[in-house]
């Protein structure tokens, strides 16, 4: 049996270029994606992270390489695909002169498949009190909420989702950040693009990153850590009335090491260990700062 049928994204020696282009914006890509997985796909704008995206929902659809989703070649696909997933960009698209509960009655009469009830949709992404509103008068973090809310709207198998805590707070985000788990909980398998690296280190399981074109690496949150980190030990402590921190290298920490007379003198007030946070590994990766 082919071991992509047990993926639910396949994609061999992917290549776009765009009209009029000179060069491909897209440039033999290659990766999987596994049920139940949130694959994080990450990188700099410009670096093809949209245009892979649009393949995947089939905007683009001419490119060379191979594309399987569900185990069956894109081309394969008719107009049953947008059945099987969801999709929720960073610019939203509704219909601003109508309520939020009236958009997702419109989306939902689209499905031939059973959705979901559309005031539960809207209690989990905090919109529950603005059901009645018009969206035209929404702020752009409740805008991207309510296209979240769509996306979920036919219990899709596969989620494609552009910068989905874009426009929040953080307690909004910690939210949406649960909402998503939620579909995962229930099998849904999630392409993911973002910018924000708290995101990413909640929700993914592996995470990509994209430059050029390319993809220059692949790994879980913890792999990236560990290989782009530096292991040690930082010590914040008072002395003489302010504050200080150090960072100890592992040959201090041993009985009779620096570290271990600073310990001593009780000065120490907080000991955490120094590992790489995936902005460093953006940055490192990537040669981009965040």
């Amino acid at each position: 049996m082919d071991e992509r049928a047990h993926d639910v994204i396949s994609v061999r020696d992917l290549s776009v270029r765009y009209r009029r282009a000179r060069t491909d914006a897209v440039r033999g890509m290659e990766f999987t994606v596994g049920a139940g997985e949130v694959f994080g796909f990450l990188g700099p704008s410009g670096a093809g992270k949209s245009t892979v995206q649009r393949v995947l929902t089939r905007l683009v659809r001419g490119y060379g390489g191979e594309v399987r989703v569900f185990g069956r070649p894109l081309p394969e696909w008719g107009r049953e695909y947008y059945e099987e997933i969801g999709v929720g960009f960073e610019l939203p698209a509704e219909f601003t002169r109508l309520t939020a509960r009236e958009n997702l009655e419109v989306f939902a009469s689209l499905y031939r498949g059973p959705t979901v009830d559309t005031a539960e949709l809207l209690d989990r992404v905090d919109l529950g009190e603005s059901a009645d509103q018009r969206v035209g008068g929404f702020s752009k973090g409740m805008r991207m909420r309510l296209s979240l809310a769509r996306a979920l709207l036919n219990l899709p198998r596969l989620l494609f989702l552009d910068e989905p805590t874009s426009g929040q707070d953080p307690v909004r985000a910690a939210r949406l950040r649960e909402v998503i788990r939620a579909e995962v909980d229930r099998g849904a398998t999630v392409f993911l693009t973002t910018h924000d690296m708290r995101t990413a280190e909640d929700l993914c399981d592996r995470i990509a990153f994209v430059v050029d074109g390319r993809i220059a690496a692949i790994d879980t949150p913890d792999g990236f850590r560990r290989h782009y980190g530096h292991p040690g030990v930082v010590a914040e402590y008072v002395v003489g009335g302010r504050p200080h921190r150090r960072t100890f290298e592992l040959t201090d920490l041993g009985a009779g090491g620096a570290l271990s007379a600073l310990v001593d003198s009780g000065s120490v007030t907080t000991l955490h260990t120094r590992e790489a946070t995936l902005d460093d590994v953006f940055a490192a990766v990537t040669q981009v700062r965040l």
